[in-house]
């Protein structure tokens, strides 16, 4: 056990049940309830979270005889977050169709048992090649097509931003399929600015310079111009100016910059104060012109190419962008005016990444699709410089999320389950104590038509139980019994609860205190950091059993030994719900359980940590071919060793620890030689093995 954070999540149906009753048993006292309370934050947030109320139709009313593909569709709300890629298939299992609406489908669950036989164990990251090339010639078209229909006289380039995938292979095949298009690189800071210079050789392809600088990262930028580069360094910081024109001198390069304005154009959600007067990065409008003085005397005004601004990621509503395009078509035309060279417009990011397929301005979707997006940005630029009767510029995009999520889907394990078990409820006895016979008498009593009386006094008397037990009028046997009988009451009425078309109000914890605990191999410190830090929504579902009524309710936790590290926010039901708990299936003995985590691409892998020194999964690259797919690449996840290796841990020393201790155990005979060789075997055997739990 760690020190610090324990780890507290698994359930003691013993030592919890007056907490986990309490919630329940409150609701007649108009107390809030958890799940109202855990969605706090996200209400706060967006100020839409949907509660449930007594006139609610239950959103578990899953009778397990009778269940269909489009149940299951309707349950995960695939066809929402996963069109056109991912589906359900006759037999249950999730699809994928990596080239869009062009045809070709792989069956999600045959590829991972195909690719567990080529020992890849799980926890498993596939990168479907062929949807981030369909992602790259999407926003392409989009654009092409809001060109062609607004009679736009100028041209689109897009950017990746490498922050949000630096992965090599990743970064490899974006600049493969951007060929066609001249789609170029952002990079963010000095590394990624290397990783842009030294994998973009499309030419006409641009490589926009953004993120804090210093002498020498402006310099290699402005260098990088000798070998045919367009690379713009966009000025964030007022001392930046100073720097491009001390670069310049010295160098006696003409260089190509850009100004990245503080918009007044408000964003909105988790990222909104990435715009205006007190943004971490951009030019309040007195210092942009300050900088164009300052230029113009450096005799480099006409190096002033680009107008850049960024009102943050996600952006879930269309208005907000409008906005922001307006106001920044303006400011590039005042530039234009001022004397600057202006030849780029680079409108940031911000195209959202529709997480829970409800197509709204939640914070987890977006009420715009691509083309929306891209209507509006060669629009609103079109009518500013037609208004000031100056040419259009070359628009840029840096659109990070919108291409890199869907390619990547994240498939785990379930190593087992925590249960509230249910069990025979036997007959009373002579001897048997008062409460014991009134929970028989309680458990006889629940109906269809009378819930709410029986469950308040099961929990009535099971708090009895323990008080009893605790001033020694109870024996354990007892207290056990009747807990038992507690937990068949509250199982009778659940199953009454998921047969009505609603729920009363004062019964909609239970389904809460009843869950399941599923224990996945996986660390969501690892893979999936923004859904532990910032509450992100990413789609999670079973990826085969979908022909199966999901009659399970859980929470998922990790492997890590911290109460954090769990999964309890969900893509609910309806338009903008979160649901604390994920529908799933009963699991089977010696048969292996699969979840998918989706549209988990962008930032995930980099932004993931260590945390038990549970390190990166193994990693695929799946392409689509006539006759099924090909392995590209296999990214070999972690080693022990290596982990160890991060923490400066030489696997040498740990080796030769041990073997000193064997020794000196066994001249104490405290272990035989056979034992310590095997001590020995195992511990360099796990050195070099995969961080995570061996499957079954």
């Amino acid at each position: 056990m760690m020190a610090g954070r324990a780890m507290d999540m698994t359930i003691d149906t013993n030592s919890t049940v007056q907490e986990m009753t309490e919630a329940v048993v409150s609701k007649t006292d108009h107390k809030e309830s958890p799940r109202t309370a855990s969605l706090e934050k996200a209400q706060t947030a967006t100020k839409s979270n949907t509660t449930k109320s007594n006139t609610t139709k239950s959103s578990q009313a899953i009778e397990p005889e009778e269940w269909s593909i489009e149940q299951s569709e309707e349950l995960y709300r695939i066809n929402g977050w996963g069109d056109p890629y991912f589906s359900i298939n006759a037999v249950g299992h999730v699809t994928v169709s990596p080239k869009g609406l062009r045809g070709g489908s792989l069956d999600l669950c045959d590829l991972v048992n195909g690719l567990k036989q080529r020992n890849l164990e799980l926890p498993l990251l596939i990168r479907f090649s062929d949807i981030l090339e369909d992602r790259i010639e999407r926003l392409n078209a989009c654009f092409a097509k809001a060109i062609a229909r607004y009679n736009y006289p100028g041209i689109y380039r897009g950017v990746f931003p490498v922050k949000c995938n630096q992965q090599r292979h990743f970064v490899e095949n974006l600049v493969k399929f951007g060929q066609p298009y001249q789609f170029g690189l952002e990079a963010g800071s000095k590394p990624e600015l290397l990783i842009a210079l030294a994998s973009l050789d499309t030419k006409g392809a641009l490589v926009i310079c953004n993120g804090y600088k210093d002498q020498e990262y402006v310099e290699t930028a402005m260098l990088a111009q000798k070998l045919g580069q367009t690379a713009i360094v966009v000025m964030e910081q007022v001392e930046e100016v100073e720097q491009v024109i001390e670069a310049s001198k010295k160098l006696g390069v003409k260089p190509v910059v850009g100004i990245r304005a503080k918009l007044c154009a408000k964003g909105m959600g988790r990222w909104g104060t990435s715009a205006g007067d007190r943004a971490k990065f951009g030019l309040t409008i007195p210092e942009i012109l300050t900088a164009i003085e300052k230029l113009r005397k450096a005799d480099l005004l006409d190096s002033l190419q680009l107008l850049h601004f960024h009102i943050g990621s996600q952006i879930s509503s269309i208005s907000v962008l409008k906005d922001a395009f307006r106001e920044a078509g303006h400011i590039y035309t005042e530039l234009s005016r001022l004397g600057a060279n202006m030849q780029y417009l680079d409108v940031g990011g911000g195209l959202g990444v529709d997480y829970d397929g409800s197509k709204t301005t939640f914070a987890a979707s977006k009420n715009y699709n691509m083309q929306n997006y891209a209507n509006d940005v060669v629009a609103a630029i079109n009518d500013a410089c037609t208004q000031a009767n100056l040419p259009v510029p070359t628009l840029i995009s840096e659109s990070g999320r919108a291409i890199a999520s869907h390619q990547s889907v994240l498939v785990f394990d379930i190593l087992g389950s925590s249960d509230v078990v249910e069990d025979t409820v036997e007959a009373i006895v002579e001897g048997d104590h008062l409460i014991i016979r009134n929970l028989h008498e309680t458990y006889a009593s629940i109906t269809r038509d009378n819930l709410q009386e029986p469950f308040n006094d099961a929990a009535q008397f099971k708090e009895e139980a323990i008080s009893l037990f605790g001033l020694g009028y109870l024996s354990l046997p007892e207290r056990a019994k009747a807990e038992r009988l507690f937990w068949s009451c509250c199982h009778k009425i659940q199953r009454q609860l998921r047969s009505m078309d609603f729920v009363p109000e004062e019964l909609t914890d239970l389904e809460q205190v009843m869950a399941s605990i599923y224990y996945m191999n996986l660390s969501v410190f690892q893979s999936a950091p923004d859904s532990w830090a910032i509450d992100q929504l990413f789609p999670i579902m079973p990826i085969h059993r979908l022909n199966e009524a999901p009659t399970q309710r859980a929470t998922l936790a990790d492997l890590t030994c911290d109460s954090d590290g769990k999964i309890d926010r969900f893509i609910g039901s309806s338009s903008r719900d979160v649901k604390s708990l994920l529908e799933v299936h009963t699991l089977k003995e010696n048969e292996p359980y699969y979840l998918g985590m989706f549209l988990n691409g962008a930032y995930q892998e980099i932004m993931g940590n260590l945390h038990n020194l549970f390190g990166d999964t193994n990693t695929v690259h799946i392409r689509l071919t006539p006759k099924g797919y090909e392995i590209e690449h296999v990214v070999k996840g972690d080693t022990m060793k290596e982990v160890l290796g991060y923490v400066q841990y030489s696997s040498e020393d740990l080796i030769e620890s041990m073997r000193k201790r064997t020794e000196v155990a066994m001249e104490q005979k405290q272990i035989t030689l056979e034992e310590s060789q095997m001590l020995l075997q195992h511990y360099e055997r796990c050195l070099t093995g995969y961080t995570y739990l061996s499957s079954m």
